[in-house]
């Protein structure tokens, strides 16, 4: 009778949907647009190491950090018709400008001089630099996807601008116009097989390259927060549908600069869990900096009512390691996922 049970249940297992979320900071952004879109038709060499990382963990659903956005989408389209020139098909995408290189008329930055990277909304050289994308293998809902990228920083409840001694730095002028996001900050419906998800994804500014104001850390830290503010109904209503958030807080629980507590307090939030991915050699990193070391900075967390399958941090050995390095500094983190 028992060997009739398990007979009878294989097939329920055999039937079961796995899908598989990443993300992964490229580091593609080049110091001048048309530059990445140019690169990628010349198939240069880190274009060709970050295809790899892709092909061989093939991903469903990937946001993508450090991408150079433009206006027509040449440079995603052409890295998805490269990705399909090696077998991974991802007809499905969402690239909207990001705040990133985005010229304003104040002194964002508090060096006394306007027209700089740094007085962007998000630091840049140019418009788009280094903006994010979400690829995906099933249908993006895009007319659903709900954008914060202009969400003023000091919109944000419990938000803390950078002040000295006691005045608003660098100015009331430059917070009353400053946006929260480094990037962006995007909710992206997806219908996928196991149904109707929310991949919430963004890419923080670093906590660091600023003075006493700590202009950037405290920036990071509600860029983190942002996420807690909006599953606690904060910032309007709350997902409705299965989520996972996915993207780049440049922001380790425990090690480096940055407000600690923003990170984790999502990571300990019961609407989700986090499957501390590892790599083969046991660790968490998923960033190795020159003089700082390896961090956690990268994150896929899913809802609290997903099944995770499986987890893991892309960083193979031998051979295939060189390759992973000349791609990115970044190591791409993957989530397997089965409807419950």
């Amino acid at each position: 009778m028992i060997r009739l049970l398990v007979l009878l249940m294989l097939p329920c297992v055999a039937q079961a949907e796995t899908l598989r979320v990443a993300s992964y900071n490229t580091e593609l952004s080049r110091n001048g647009p048309g530059l990445l879109l140019r690169d990628i038709l010349r198939e240069d060499p880190q274009v060709t190491a970050v295809i790899e990382v892709l092909v061989t963990t093939r991903p469903d659903i990937v946001s993508l950090q450090g991408l150079d956005w433009d206006l027509d989408g040449l440079a995603l389209d052409t890295l998805v018709d490269a990705l399909e020139g090696h077998g991974l098909n991802y007809p499905y995408s969402y690239f909207e400008q990001p705040n990133s290189g985005l010229e304003t008329v104040e002194d964002l930055d508090g060096d006394g001089e306007t027209g700089g990277p740094g007085d962007t909304q998000g630091w840049g050289r140019f418009t788009g630099q280094s903006g994010l994308a979400v690829l995906s293998r099933y249908p993006i809902a895009a007319r659903e996807v709900q954008s914060y990228t202009e969400l003023l920083w000091n919109e944000l409840p419990g938000a803390r601008l950078p002040k000295i001694n006691g005045n608003p730095f660098p100015s009331p002028q430059a917070q009353a116009i400053q946006r929260l996001s480094s990037t962006s900050h995007w909710v992206v419906p997806i219908d996928t097989p196991v149904g109707r998800i929310n991949l919430m994804t963004f890419h923080a500014s670093p906590p660091v390259f600023d003075g006493p104001e700590d202009r950037n850390g405290l920036r990071n830290r509600d860029e983190v927060r942002f996420w807690s503010l909006l599953l606690d109904g904060k910032l309007g209503p709350t997902p409705s549908d299965r989520f996972v958030i996915a993207g780049d807080a440049n922001l380790d629980p425990h090690n480096g600069e940055g407000h600690k507590a923003a990170i984790n307090d999502l990571l300990a939030d019961p609407l989700i869990q986090d499957p501390v991915p590892l790599d083969p050699a046991g660790s968490a990193a998923t960033v190795q900096w020159k003089g700082v070391g390896e961090m956690r900075v990268d994150y896929v967390l899913p809802s609290s009512d997903w099944h995770v399958h499986d987890a893991g941090i892309y960083w193979p050995e031998t051979e295939a390691r060189a390759s992973a390095e000349a791609a990115s500094r970044h190591r791409l983190v993957w989530v397997d996922l089965i409807n419950q």
